[in-house]
């Protein structure tokens, strides 16, 4: 199920889609030219895509994380990256305060995982009429996402989809458990699998969340073989000078082998 948003290119019929891009704007050379090759490889794999970068980041762990490079400035980033390539943008929200903000950019308003559950925030990214994509928490089962999918349909936004990204299963590690996919797909919604944020190493001794990139190519085909819509994926052309989430972000030059890989995954389940 490809979601509904203006302008996206459906690629080749059947085919799941792609979120991917930087974790946070950081800087605009590596935004635009990251967003340029993501276009690029999508495109010749047929492959709908849609950008992602967070143009500001409110859930860092230590005070003195990355937090973003000043919300106009990353969030006109986007605005110029959106026009020239003509791809669909996806950012992060976290307060009521910047919706409208955010909305003038953004084809889609993303839920952090920990704010899954804010009516407030959930009602407001609604009311705006782009696409919302809710990140289930942690702490949630697959489903209890349907009461967060019924606030946003409440406001009269039907564009709502739900993203996958792992489950507490200990203080410093997550797991997956797929039979989320199907069970989230029984509210009709596109249901996306985080690839990248699936592998944090939360609560770190050192302030910085660690991951296992390694697992990446795993989880992915785990989850197209488990039928998600959609895949959502971290990546960066050098993951190692990233401000944020370099533990856990795809080198940007592993992406298409691994998408590559993915496709006769997709084309086999679509076949049953």
């Amino acid at each position: 199920m490809i979601p509904k948003i203006p302008h996206i290119d459906p690629g080749s019929p059947g085919n799941f889609f792609l979120i991917a891009g930087p974790c946070v704007v950081e800087d605009e050379a590596t935004v635009k030219a990251t967003a340029a090759a993501l276009k690029e490889i999508t495109g010749n794999l047929g492959i709908p895509f849609i950008f992602k970068a967070s143009y500001r980041k409110a859930n860092r762990t230590r005070f003195d994380s990355f937090t973003g490079m000043g919300s106009d400035e990353a969030l006109d980033i986007l605005r110029q990256t959106r026009e020239a390539l003509e791809v669909p943008v996806l950012t992060d929200i976290h307060e009521t305060t910047e919706v409208e903000k955010a909305a003038r950019v953004a084809d889609v308003l993303q839920i952090p995982a920990f704010l899954c559950r804010q009516t407030d925030l959930l009602l407001k990214a609604a009311s705006t009429g782009k696409a919302v994509n809710i990140k289930k928490g942690q702490f949630l089962s697959g489903e209890a996402m349907r009461f967060a999918v019924e606030k946003v349909r409440q406001a009269d936004n039907d564009l709502v989809m739900v993203t996958e990204r792992g489950t507490t299963f200990g203080y410093q590690d997550l797991v997956v458990d797929f039979r989320n996919i199907p069970v989230m797909q029984q509210f009709d919604v596109p249901v996306i699998l985080d690839c990248t944020h699936s592998l944090q190493q939360p609560n770190q001794q050192s302030g910085v969340t660690g991951g296992l990139p390694a697992m990446i190519e795993i989880i992915a085909r785990a989850g197209i073989a488990a039928g998600a819509d959609g895949l959502f994926i971290e990546t960066h052309p050098e993951p190692v000078k990233a401000k944020s989430d370099a533990a856990n972000m795809l080198p940007l030059a592993l992406l298409e082998p691994l998408l590559q890989k993915l496709i006769p995954i997709r084309e086999a389940i679509m076949q049953k």
